[in-house]
């Protein structure tokens, strides 16, 4: 039983992470690196992360700037940005490729809050799936003869506490991207 629990714990783990990676690419008011950083180039007859062909830097307010360490990639970096899911046009300025966030609008605001409360009610729907497995491992089990009645109600109950755990850890993370984005 230990080893289902493991398994679940890992798994609700993973999924949370999984989320929180997610948001940290919607973009709000505030730059990050992480709006950039995965968005793949078409270069050396490859596509590569841009992480893998620069530096990223923050410049407050708005500004985030890639001084990429090949100059002949330059044109392939912007041609990634914009044609990524920024709807931004970056503009190469020597060795940098500098991208301005606008502001973001109250419609467009509101738009984002969206998606973010949609994807935190996927997560929510992959972590039931994962309970609902679990449960299932553990009444083949208990079918099966190898655990007794009380040690499936104490092992359901440790299920619960995780996914209820796992839930209250995607509320928090939704609820700080949310703040982010409201900014």
């Amino acid at each position: 039983m230990e080893e289902i629990i493991k398994n679940l714990d890992k798994d609700s783990t993973r999924i949370t992470e999984l989320f929180k990676r997610e948001l940290s690419q919607i973009r709000t008011n505030r730059p990050t690196p992480l709006l950039v950083e995965d968005i793949l180039v078409d270069c050396y007859e490859t596509k590569v992360p841009i992480k893998q062909l620069g530096a990223i830097s923050i410049i407050p307010p708005r500004e985030i700037d890639i001084q990429v360490w090949d100059k002949n990639a330059l044109p392939f970096v912007a041609k990634a940005v914009e044609t990524s899911n920024l709807n931004i046009k970056p503009v190469i300025d020597g060795g940098l490729v500098r991208i301005s966030l606008p502001e973001l609008s109250a419609e467009r605001r509101q738009e984002l809050i969206a998606v973010v409360r949609k994807i935190a009610e996927e997560t929510r729907i992959k972590l039931r799936s994962c309970r609902d497995e679990t449960k299932r491992k553990l009444n083949s089990c208990f079918s099966e003869g190898k655990i007794g009645e009380d040690e499936k109600f104490r092992t359901q109950e440790k299920i619960q506490k995780i996914i209820d755990q796992a839930n209250t850890n995607v509320e928090k993370i939704l609820e700080d991207k949310i703040k982010e984005i409201k900014q």
